[in-house]
């Protein structure tokens, strides 16, 4: 198994760490991994903000950076299911539509295509878990709390799998934390009291750390905890996996 990693831009200039654990998890898990070095942003900003038309530039260079890999993977559900759903290119559209179905986010790869049943991680802490809107409602990594239907979390199940860890309930399961990528600029007032809310259903349970799928989420919350005083930390979903906490 051949697979391509696709590191979204603000991982790699803010948080590499998660990036870094990525690889690590999966080399572990025993799975051959390429890092296009040439890869850049996959264009998501540019489409949130309406101008997915300036975005061909975007589309043609992630096609040349991963096709033929047996699977693309990345640490972040909204880059994913951007990609997904966004990624054609009219001069070679067989092409991205291959592209688009080998795309996965880090813990539906780990569940789906590895199966993976259990972890070597060990993680001594209270932990919040953060379902991102991109990852629950477009990747269906998650169950939606207002569905009556059986309910399923692929990132709990692996988070389950490390020792020693204790995840903290919540009174808002999957409550939106406000970032919403531009979002947080087009309306800043409703996004950060978006966000102090989603964090303070954390502190009210005694989590020492949040964590999720998307950096981004993280990213937006830590900017509040940061604010707010908090001791709290962020770490990606990866990082508790694979064992390296440093952030």
């Amino acid at each position: 198994m051949r697979v391509g990693l696709f590191i979204p831009c603000y991982v790699d200039q803010f948080y590499p760490g998660a990036a870094i654990a990525t690889l690590q998890l999966l080399e572990k898990l025993g799975v051959e991994v390429v890092y296009p070095a040439n890869q850049t942003c996959c264009g998501q900003p540019m489409a949130n903000s309406g101008f997915e038309h300036l975005t061909h530039g975007c589309n043609e260079l992630f096609i040349k950076n991963f096709d033929g890999f047996d699977y693309i993977v990345a640490p972040s559900g909204s880059c994913v299911l951007h990609v997904r759903d966004h990624l054609h290119d009219d001069k070679q559209e067989d092409k991205a539509k291959d592209v688009r179905s080998r795309v996965y986010e880090l813990t539906t790869f780990l569940t789906d295509v590895l199966k993976v049943k259990s972890l070597p991680a060990k993680f001594p802490h209270k932990v919040g878990m953060h379902q991102s809107c991109h990852g629950q409602r477009g990747l269906h990594i998650s169950s939606m709390s207002e569905l009556v239907a059986p309910s399923f979390s692929k990132p709990g199940s692996l988070l389950a799998m490390v020792e020693g860890i204790e995840i903290v309930p919540l009174n808002r399961i999957d409550e939106c934390c406000g970032f919403g990528g531009t979002f947080c600029v087009a309306e800043e007032a409703v996004s950060a009291k978006m966000g102090k809310d989603r964090v303070d259903d954390h502190l009210e349970h005694g989590a020492e750390y949040i964590t999720g799928v998307d950096m981004s989420c993280l990213m937006h919350m830590e900017g509040i905890l940061k604010r707010k005083g908090s001791k709290v930390k962020v770490l990606h979903i990866a990082q508790i996996l694979n064992g390296s906490p440093t952030p």
